[in-house]
């Protein structure tokens, strides 16, 4: 009987988890975050969304969200508009975010470099705009040799806190195979991805100023990794199986455009000082903004145009 009873506990506790699980599931449609055209680029059986603006005149500019548990096209909110102006902007969900397919992949640094790679090769010489590791990817997409044979070549590089490596490395096996397990994974993720959780990771991590995200952005980034199979590819980010094995500072100083860096002089997770590590190693232009830590972007948007303006006419420039 005691052992009928335990194991009757344990189905009423693994059926009361399930039922919690798909009760935080969001059910509803990802709106889009940016104000513009909406587009597919399809990519090895996946749908990849995109935001485009401004006319196809103009100079292609890609801009690269930054890889996090809550990563979307959205983190150029404050700046996309404004860049239309003058170029042709087109802002991509990577594979496994935002309003792109989600399927339960092991997604690695690889499968982010090629994809990027194939989606920069669509446009003549585009000028990049990239945060954090997907700097990294847009960096070992580039030609560095000027024969354009493996690489794209770009019009313009800006990096912001770009880092090659976000997690733990080497990479923590045990965890990704616990955020991809069916019952504990959503569980865990829930937690990570909790209301609290986003606003404590935006303070600690991505902004100096706390109040900075609208309360409406806190319920967009709740809803993107509450889709469905939102938490397979922050599982290989958070277990460092997005890491990228390239040596970063080589791959900007080897760019056929003048690189330039920005950094928030009070980012923590991506410290000031290696960017300056990073800088002085690759020769890379470095921006620093005060009172800013991982999105400067967000936190100061008209001094961040002015920078990426000042950069892509230096990248114009320079290209032959």
């Amino acid at each position: 009987m005691k052992i009928r009873n335990l194991v009757g506990s344990a189905l009423l506790g693994v059926g009361a988890l399930a039922a919690v699980n798909t009760g935080l599931r969001y059910e509803g449609e990802l709106e889009p975050p940016l104000a513009g055209e909406e587009g597919t680029f399809r990519w090895r059986g996946m749908d990849v969304a995109f935001t485009e603006g401004g006319d196809p005149a103009d100079p292609d500019l890609v801009l690269l969200h930054g890889i996090n548990a809550a990563g979307s096209a959205g983190e150029w909110r404050e700046v996309f508009g404004d860049l239309t102006a003058d170029y042709h902007v087109v802002a991509p969900d990577l594979p496994g975010y935002g309003r792109s397919d989600r399927p339960p992949l092991r997604y690695s640094a690889a499968l982010y470099e090629d994809f990027v790679h194939d989606f920069l090769a669509e446009f003549d010489e585009p000028a990049v705009v990239a945060s954090s590791l997907s700097a990294a990817y847009a960096a070992a997409a580039a030609d560095t040799t000027g024969s354009t044979d493996d690489g794209v070549a770009l019009g313009g590089f800006v990096g912001v806190c770009p880092t090659a490596v976000a997690g733990p490395s080497p990479p923590k096996s045990w965890l990704c195979e616990l955020l991809r397990s069916p019952l504990l994974g959503p569980t865990v993720f829930n937690l990570i991805t909790s209301k609290p959780s986003i606003r404590y990771f935006n303070a600690d991590h991505g902004y100096y100023n706390p109040e900075n995200p609208a309360e409406e952005w806190i319920e967009y980034e709740w809803h993107t990794t509450h889709a469905e199979n939102a938490r397979f590819a922050p599982a290989s980010f958070i277990s460092g199986y997005l890491n990228s094995d390239l040596e970063l500072a080589t791959a900007l100083a080897d760019l056929e455009v003048p690189p330039t860096i920005v950094w928030g002089r009070e980012a923590e997770v991506s410290p000031l000082v290696d960017g300056r590590e990073l800088a002085d190693a690759s020769g890379a232009r470095l921006v620093v903004f005060d009172r800013a830590r991982l999105l400067p972007h967000v936190e100061h948007p008209n001094r961040f145009l002015e920078t990426v303006r000042e950069s892509l006419v230096a990248g114009a420039a320079a290209t032959p």
